[in-house]
């Protein structure tokens, strides 16, 4: 059996704090806006390029993945904005930094407004549950985060009982 998973949503007071954090690191700031956006795992965002963008059809292939499935994933305006804010090239990474300084980098925001027990995979956790939110069905959802499992998919929805209450 699995452990229990996480289910640490991010309040909009805290999305706004953290990214109020980051403004003297725009890279960060927009990384983390985009990480909302997407639900890609660290691991696939440490290595995206500029090549796998297709901005045009507003898509993004990742072709190495956890799963080792490649998959290509809609890009929203906002994420399109957060990677309009860097300095854009024509090849080579996106973001340019290690999984584990992006972390920490995370972490030490976090720490600065005061945030306790929020990590940067939490914010995978919070786009999967985002998409349901707007109304994706669940074939959707999973062919953006990659989830191979409905459990899993799951584990990673924690979907806001506030937010249904407009649909009732």
């Amino acid at each position: 059996m699995s452990p229990p998973g996480r289910d640490r949503r991010i309040s909009e007071e805290e999305e706004q704090s953290i990214l109020q954090a980051l403004e003297h690191n725009p890279r960060m700031k927009a990384l983390v806006i985009f990480a909302i956006e997407t639900g890609m795992r660290r691991g696939e965002i440490c290595n995206m390029q500029w090549g796998h963008i297709n901005w045009a059809s507003r898509i993004l292939h990742i072709p190495k993945t956890k799963t080792d499935t490649p998959r290509t994933i809609p890009l929203s305006q906002k994420a399109l904005e957060a990677l309009n804010a860097l300095p854009r090239q024509d090849e080579g990474l996106v973001w340019g930094g290690q999984p584990h300084s992006i972390s920490q980098a995370f972490r030490r925001a976090c720490k600065r407004v005061g945030i306790e027990d929020l990590h940067l995979h939490d914010l995978r956790h919070e786009a999967t549950s985002r998409f349901f939110e707007k109304g994706f069905n669940t074939m959707e959802v999973s062919s953006i985060t990659g989830h191979k499992d409905l459990r899993m998919l799951k584990r990673y929805t924690h979907i806001r009982a506030e937010t249904l209450v407009h649909r009732l």
